[in-house]
């Protein structure tokens, strides 16, 4: 099986967590888990320190240690916080990375939604055009990083939220999110929001690609 293959290279508390149902419910106390997996108690907390920094586990008094449900983001936020902080360049790159990751799943992701998400997604873009159209002018950046996320929330992909949400996480970490160009590129923006979600709303999914892949081009411009 695949996982006989691949847990080898997993350490021991992992491997005990990928293979007990029951870790949903609770974890044994770290003497059991020791006794249990013939590894030295301050060996295992390491490990259980490294399955709480990938969002593998929480731990909370009184409720002791518990499996989360799979997540790919706090790996992928960790990694990325940290290339950041060598050196700002690597956001360009990982924003191409997102780039092809929204172009290429972009028809499976817009066939999955409900239109309850399309009347949300119609909803975020009335909320960017108030806040732009207000005074003093707003930064519609929560309408932003929602609509992206929305309109791929029922890919059931968890590497693919992984990679987007880390994307917006980083975004904010750059200084993105602020005021930082004109006022004309901020509704330019917006316009090709606008149009992906008329495009979603009335089927027409290859001009909303169209529009996504023009817009995502903008990014580079503000840079």
């Amino acid at each position: 099986m695949l996982r006989d293959r691949i847990s080898p290279e997993l350490s021991e508390f992992l491997r005990y967590l990928a293979s007990h149902e029951e870790a949903e419910r609770g974890l044994p106390t770290l003497n059991e888990l020791s006794r249990e997996l013939g590894i030295g108690v301050a060996a295992l907390r390491e490990q259980l320190e490294v399955a709480r920094a990938l969002g593998l586990v929480e731990v909370k008094p009184r409720m002791g240690t518990r499996r989360r449900e799979y997540s790919f983001t706090p790996a992928v936020r960790q990694s990325l916080g940290y290339a950041l902080a060598l050196n700002h360049e690597h956001f360009r790159k990982y924003a191409d990375l997102r780039k092809h990751v929204e172009a290429a799943f972009w028809h499976q992701a817009v066939c999955t939604l409900t239109e309850e998400d399309r009347r949300e997604l119609q909803n975020l873009v009335t909320r960017a055009w108030e806040k732009l159209r207000g005074t003093p002018v707003q930064v519609p950046h929560e309408e932003h990083c929602q609509l992206h996320l929305k309109i791929y929330s029922r890919l059931e992909n968890p590497f693919v939220t992984g990679i987007l949400e880390a994307y917006w996480e980083a975004y904010e970490a750059v200084g993105l999110n602020v005021f930082a160009g004109s006022y004309e590129y901020l509704q330019e923006v917006w316009r090709y929001h606008q149009k992906m979600v008329e495009a979603i709303c009335t089927g027409n999914f290859e001009a909303g690609y169209e529009a996504l892949v023009a817009h995502t081009d903008l990014l580079y411009q503000r840079a």
